[in-house]
């Protein structure tokens, strides 16, 4: 047996990671079957529970496991007692280097020495880099880079990013999103949830909003406060039932989001044309199927956009995440954003109008560009399996 690490953000708590470890799983398990992957988590039991199916080994990052979330026992003997170290989505930054509970560049880069002197790669998968603003940040960056085997990054922003930064690395390949071939459940299933939830009941159609907590940080301080945000979506929300008399699906894909969720549609006075499905009781799955049935969807969350082009739905990215535009530019939905310099109810509305006129003509544009980034991210498992395995056949040699 093989044995591939996992690092991410790997709790159960956002439905972009869970998408991305599930797809994950699949793909390499059906390239190759001798393979058991350990997963670092702070929610064993939710690995256990939703990926049991898989060879799976959870490992605790919880401190009666010698751990301060990234930092610590688990951490090091994930990294050190393995074949392959993969390093997924967006973890590597260095907003608040020195916090192990928020950042885990430093862990990494510290470990990553280790990793370089036993022989053992480090791939990027799936991954997006960044920001990484500060020189210590740079250094710690570089020492991941110095045990990389491979690059495989989602966006071709990163692959700029380590050029712009003159870092030393290995080879960069640009591919897609894994989370892109995500499979919906059976349409008997959904429709069962369609039912509990009383979803797309309305014959206009339904239009698909995302919502999530970091406003403060996103939009530039003093510029645009929460309670003023909450109002613009509300509003936004309300101007779409009175013009095109639809309904309204906002979808929750990170535990942390469904409090600012519920003060957009305190603000909402149609309430009555108001659903709201989320991960507490839904997987990513059953998510992206249910925004494969909106007409347009516009949110903050990269991979409610990522679902969504999975299941062939035009999209709105209102810009929280660099990752968001990236993945935009890459599907040929680049003009279909709004940043939070730009965004008023008149400014949403409008762009979601101009969306929803256009809907048939972007989901023909957009599809034949996703079945390709499709095929591309699941091309990725194939070439770590390429660098594992020729790791074997030298070591016989």
């Amino acid at each position: 047996m093989k044995t591939i690490t996992v690092l991410g953000n790997n709790s159960g708590r956002n439905v972009g990671d869970n998408a991305i470890l599930g797809n994950l799983l699949n793909d390499f398990t059906q390239e190759q079957s001798d393979l058991i992957f350990q997963i670092p988590t702070l929610n064993t039991r939710f690995i256990r529970s939703n990926f049991g199916n898989y060879p799976i080994h959870a490992m605790g990052l919880m401190p009666w496991n010698f751990a301060i979330k990234n930092f610590g026992w688990p951490l090091f003997r994930a990294m050190t007692k393995t074949d392959v170290v993969l390093i997924t989505d967006n973890i590597l930054f260095d907003r608040k280097f020195n916090n192990p509970l928020v950042n885990n560049l430093k862990s990494i880069a510290f470990f990553s020495s280790f990793c370089k002197k036993k022989g053992i790669p480090i791939v990027l998968y799936n991954a997006s880099v960044g920001p990484i603003d500060h020189p210590e940040g740079v250094k710690a960056f570089q020492k991941v880079l110095d045990a990389c085997r491979l690059i495989i990054t989602r966006d071709i922003q990163t692959k700029k990013l380590i050029e712009d930064l003159q870092l030393r690395h290995t080879e960069i390949i640009v591919n897609a999103d894994c989370a892109l071939n995500t499979k919906p459940p059976s349409e008997s299933h959904i429709q069962q949830i369609i039912e509990k939830e009383d979803l797309f009941k309305n014959p206009n159609g339904t239009i698909g909003l995302n919502v999530n907590a970091y406003i403060d940080t996103w939009s530039k301080k003093g510029k645009l406060k929460r309670e003023d945000f909450c109002k613009i979506i509300a509003g936004t929300a309300d101007c779409l039932i009175e013009q095109l008399d639809v309904d309204i699906l906002f979808t929750i894909t990170q535990i942390m989001d469904y409090q600012i969720t519920e003060e957009c549609v305190k603000h909402i006075r149609q309430k009555s044309r108001i659903r709201v499905v989320g991960n507490k009781n839904l997987t990513y799955q059953e998510l992206a199927a249910l925004l494969g049935k909106v007409e347009v969807h516009a949110g903050l969350r990269t991979h409610t956009l990522i679902f969504c082009a999975a299941m062939g739905t035009p999209m709105i990215s209102i810009n929280a995440y660099q990752k968001s535009l990236a993945f935009m530019e890459t599907i040929g939905m680049r003009e279909w954003n709004i940043g939070f310099d730009d965004i008023s109810v008149e400014k949403l509305s409008g762009i979601i109008l101009r969306c929803w006129e256009n809907r048939e003509q972007l989901r023909a544009k957009m599809n034949p560009i996703v079945d390709l980034e499709k095929k591309k991210a699941r091309s990725s498992a194939r070439l770590v399996l390429d660098v594992l395995n020729s790791i074997g056949e030298n070591s016989e040699k």
